[in-house]
């Protein structure tokens, strides 16, 4: 049975094959020229560079790395992981994700596959946020609280079942969030790499392992994206939306990782002040109910 079909059939993720073909993903993106290396142009059996180089630009033996990459990250020191995090140029969230894969940390108090829990303090911070969309997201891209303007502004949840509310579900088995997201490939990426994230974190989670699994089956562009094992973290950007009520919308959005559980998020949308855009949020609020119940469906965005 294959990696997909043990993901579709709830099975936890192989956290050494994750390990072995991240490390290889990495490796391969990177020329000799790329980190001061002579490439005499010989021809080469594999994209990218060579164990041996890999292991002489980090300081540790051949053998050692080799080991590494297949997956055996026992014992692996830290400063270890940081020299071959820098020889590989990894960004902070590869960085992090690499040291989860090789040094897994237990969840004892924290079990993967858990219920998670939004405090009623935080379901009071979103309703009293008037005028600013606002959700929070958990693991595996579950969406779990929101307030009115964001409903207004990406679809009534609470007219889907409770396993439809997660973003990955919606970018790619939702057409209508294609027609809302105006860069909806670089959303699909986002959404790709969180959720990569959480499988570095919890690769024993069987609920995250079924959605990729299930995801994998059903859409041949999360596939694709699932292979190449990128991993970013967005705390702020810009989101243009296409409206079917308001027309275009440019949004920034930030997002706060709550302290006393880093798997929760807190995620806003505000307008420039005096932008079309806040004119739009305003004509969104003063609607209600009204904009997310239009048109032909209240589980997708309102039309």
């Amino acid at each position: 049975m294959d990696a997909q079909q043990d993901a579709a059939a709830g099975r936890p993720l192989d956290r050494r094959a994750e390990l072995s073909e991240f490390l290889r993903s990495r490796r391969a993106r990177l020329k000799p020229g790329d980190v001061g290396l002579r490439d005499f142009g010989r021809h080469r059996r594999v994209p990218g560079l060579r164990r041996e180089e890999l292991a002489q630009l980090a300081g540790v033996s051949v053998a050692y790395y080799t080991r590494l990459e297949q997956g055996n990250g026992r014992n692996v020191s830290a400063e270890v992981l940081d020299s071959i995090a820098r020889a590989l140029r990894l960004t902070d969230a590869e960085h992090a994700h690499l040291t989860h894969l090789a040094k897994p940390k237990t969840h004892k108090k924290k079990p993967a596959a858990r219920q998670q829990q939004v405090r009623g303090a935080l379901r009071q911070l979103l309703d009293v946020m008037e005028g600013v969309p606002a959700y929070i997201v958990g693991r595996r891209a579950e969406i779990l609280a929101w307030n009115r303007m964001a409903a207004a502004v990406f679809g009534d949840w609470s007219e889907l079942p409770p396993a439809e509310r997660n973003w990955a579900r919606l970018v790619f088995l939702h057409p209508e969030y294609r027609d809302l997201f105006v860069d909806w490939e670089q959303k699909a990426i986002d959404i790709v790499c969180a959720l990569r994230m959480d499988a570095g974190c919890y690769p024993d989670d069987p609920r995250l392992s079924a959605l990729v699994g299930e995801l994998s089956v059903k859409s041949d562009k999360f596939r694709r994206l699932w292979a190449t094992h990128d991993v970013k973290e967005k705390s702020h950007g810009v989101k243009r939306l296409h409206h079917p009520l308001v027309g275009d919308l440019s949004l920034n959005f930030e997002s706060f990782r709550l302290t006393d559980d880093s798997d929760l998020g807190l995620v806003t949308y505000h307008a420039e002040p005096g932008s079309p855009s806040a004119e739009s949020l305003r004509l969104l609020a003063s609607w209600g109910t009204d904009a997310t119940r239009a048109g032909t469906g209240s589980s997708a965005p309102p039309r």
